[in-house]
């Protein structure tokens, strides 16, 4: 009678677990942003209401505040920060407008602390085409150094490489 009592119980915990892990996507691609929203990746590839649900999530949706315009290596280039302000440990979401249309081609990467990136993670922006401009994730250090800072760095075509900073949105 245990032995029963035990596989119809192990029955109904491994039936527990899968229900749980069931995605209501069809392709399982989920992204989470900081703030805990998800999507699916591939909204309205199959389904027309997907996409109405989804409208504008690559029109940069998140609330974002203007950093202004910051030269790096003569250029101006123009910043806004979502997901609220930088805390240790937590995502930062960065857009980067370069003064010239690329297309794609230039690599920007970005990160929260300090010019040598101790303890840093760097993000590599997405180019989008609709804003013709680059969305960079990075995780700021936990501690978050002292003056800690957003640094950009922007990699032309042709190999050059450029860095700059920007005051980041605090507490």
């Amino acid at each position: 009678m245990k032995t029963l009592t035990q596989l119809i119980l192990g029955l109904f915990l491994a039936l527990g677990i899968a229900a749980c892990g069931e995605s209501s996507s069809s392709t399982g691609d989920t992204h989470e942003h900081a703030d805990g929203t998800t999507h699916d990746d591939h909204a309205g590839e199959d389904d027309p209401a997907d996409a109405d649900a989804h409208a504008g999530e690559e029109d940069h949706a998140h609330d974002e505040t203007s950093l202004g315009t910051v030269s790096i290596d003569g250029m101006r280039v123009e910043l806004a920060q979502g997901h609220g302000a930088i805390a240790a440990g937590q995502e930062g979401h960065l857009v980067v407008k370069l003064p010239y249309t690329d297309n794609g081609a230039t690599v920007v990467r970005a990160w929260i602390g300090t010019a040598d990136r101790t303890l840093s993670y760097v993000g590599r922006g997405e180019y989008a085409p609709s804003h013709d401009d680059y969305d960079v994730h990075a995780v700021a250090p936990d501690p978050l150094p002292e003056g800690a800072m957003w640094w950009i760095e922007i990699e032309k075509p042709d190999g050059t490489k450029s860095v700059g900073s920007a005051t980041p949105i605090t507490d």
